[in-house]
């Protein structure tokens, strides 16, 4: 069973010198990771070009960060399966799919949320 163990700031340090890590291999590696960084750039300068209230801010940030997380889960979906099995298996290619799936989505949520906040804006 898990004893109790006191909160430690060099364990958390390490955790999040960890986390970076993994940004950074996952820059390194994947390819529709300059994608998502071009799309968000766009947002931010459109952000700044155009007027943009609290809370299209608000709603801007989310639906970015959903998108870098679910690239992110993706990813780790993907090598996971590649480390069980490079081999083709229907199963393995059933759980990427669905993975990949799920990025697509949340970026055509997050497009959606862009062309409708920056449209009207912009064709004004």
């Amino acid at each position: 069973m898990n004893e109790y163990k006191p909160f430690s700031v060099k364990k958390r340090s390490k955790s999040f010198r960890f986390a970076f890590e993994g940004m950074c291999c996952f820059f390194k590696q994947e390819h529709n990771a300059i994608l998502h960084l071009l799309a968000t750039v766009a947002v931010i300068v459109l952000s700044i070009i155009f007027p943009v209230s609290r809370f299209e801010i608000i709603i801007l940030a989310i639906v970015t960060g959903l998108v870098w997380a679910a690239e992110f889960f993706n990813t780790a979906i993907e090598k996971m399966a590649d480390l069980i099995s490079k081999e083709d298996h229907p199963e393995i290619k059933f759980i990427k799919n669905v993975a990949a799936a799920a990025v697509l989505v949340m970026a055509a949520v997050a497009l959606l949320a862009g062309y409708l906040i920056f449209i009207p804006k912009i064709c004004i």
